[in-house]
């Protein structure tokens, strides 16, 4: 089959009816264990001259129909689904990595992959060195004999820094080594790390792939078969691979990925503007934006610049606690990718168990919001954080009306009480 367009390969990828007594949905086989024909069939199956089903951890059709599908959205040789996002991360460390060896990451990323490389792998003898994300030449100053392995994330979590993926596949050739790309932000709709030469790819799937906040699940996909069986042995030898039902409901939900990545993305880039307008916000940091320093970079590897936003308002990190206490249609909850709009504090939040001082490092303020924009209409994503960035300013008002120096961070503006309309 020819090259297949990235919506028509998410409806249609890992889709093939005549295997499913002509089902255009796959079905759920919920099964833990699967028959043998003849006891010859078995011993085949378990000797490796049968590729017949065994058991659900080893293999499944929903599982491996999701496999196929999320493969073919990323150009990859194969896919292994996993349980949860970070059981991907983990699962493409540990076939990679061994005891003395040293991990070169870009930061910031997501806070528990950090504290994974830090604290959980580092008891078993494996270091790590974490460099901006922004920076792309001090990876390679960060080589040593003992690197075994490049880990970037892009667009980073949360400042929604680029690493300039063509550099970074530059230097892993140089080092020999493989490259892993986080691609969650992006997702294979917006951005294909692979087609740029990386090594894996892996995903939190709870994101934009399934879309719809119900599942957790992860994905790791390969350039190349033989870096995709080992893998496959990481993910079956520690059970990190996934339930059937799960599959289906991630696959269920990639039938509409594109409709959805674009929708929130034109969502997205108004509102990125409409925020960078306004005298209420100290700064916005999205990819779309021409004031975002990789703007460039982001129009050449990506095919659209997504629908996560970071910004930050004058009053820090007092301001970004009454604004989100103050949303009323946008949902404060972590995660993101999903079809309804959702705001978090990352500093206390989702990088919580990233220290005061790596923060800092990483360019996480204390007043940064992180805005994952879904596919609500836009006057009503608008029209809500209007009304909470009034009441930001109403409070802002009050406390300095009281005599009371404001606490938290962030160069301020000259701001007036005005009516929520104003910032429509």
């Amino acid at each position: 089959m020819t090259q297949q367009g990235p919506h028509t390969a998410a409806i249609h990828g890992g889709l093939d009816p005549a295997e499913h007594r002509g089902a255009v949905s796959v079905p759920i086989y919920q099964t833990s264990t699967f028959a043998f024909p003849s006891a010859e069939e078995g011993a085949a199956r378990f000797g490796g001259t049968s590729d017949g089903l065994i058991y659900s951890r080893l293999g499944n059709p929903t599982i491996q129909a999701l496999e196929e599908c999320v493969a073919a959205l990323e150009e990859g040789a194969g896919a292994v689904a996993t349980a949860t996002g970070m059981a991907a991360v983990s699962t493409a460390l540990l076939a990679l990595l061994r005891q003395g060896d040293h991990i070169i990451a870009t930061q910031p990323i997501y806070g528990a992959s950090r504290a994974l490389m830090q604290k959980t792998f580092a008891r078993f003898g494996i270091t790590s060195t974490f460099v901006r994300a922004a920076d792309t030449a001090v990876i390679r100053s960060a080589l040593r004999p003992e690197t075994r392995l490049i880990y970037v994330e892009t667009p980073a979590n949360p400042t929604l820094d680029l690493v300039d993926l063509e550099a970074a596949v530059e230097v892993a050739r140089f080092a020999g080594i493989p490259l892993v790309v986080d691609n969650t932000f992006a997702g294979p709709h917006l951005q294909r790390p692979l087609a740029m030469g990386a090594d894996l790819v892996v995903h939190s799937m709870t994101k934009s792939l399934n879309g719809h906040s119900d599942v957790i699940a992860g994905m790791i996909v390969a350039r190349q078969t033989s870096m995709l069986e080992a893998v496959r042995h990481t993910a079956i030898s520690f059970g990190t691979t996934m339930d059937p039902h799960q599959a289906w409901l991630v696959l269920r939900g990639i039938r509409t990925l594109g409709m959805r990545v674009e929708r929130a993305q034109e969502n997205a880039i108004k509102l990125a503007q409409w925020l960078e307008d306004l005298p209420s916000v100290a700064w916005v940091r999205y990819p779309g934006l021409p004031s975002h320093p990789q703007h460039d970079l982001a129009k050449r590897q990506m095919s659209g610049p997504g629908s996560m936003i970071a910004f930050e308002l004058p009053g820090g990190v007092d301001a970004g606690r009454i604004l989100m206490n103050n949303v009323r249609l946008i949902t404060l909850a972590v995660s993101l990718g999903g079809v309804e709009s959702l705001i978090e504090h990352p500093a206390s939040m989702t990088h919580a168990s990233v220290t005061a001082q790596e923060q800092r490092e990483e360019g996480i303020t204390p007043g940064l919001v992180r805005l994952s924009v879904g596919c609500e209409d836009l006057d009503d994503i608008r029209a809500d954080l209007a009304q909470a960035l009034s009441a930001v300013e109403e409070a802002t008002l009050a406390i300095r009306s009281a005599g009371v120096s404001p606490t938290g961070t962030g160069a301020s503006r000259p701001r007036t009480r005005q009516d929520p309309k104003h910032l429509l």
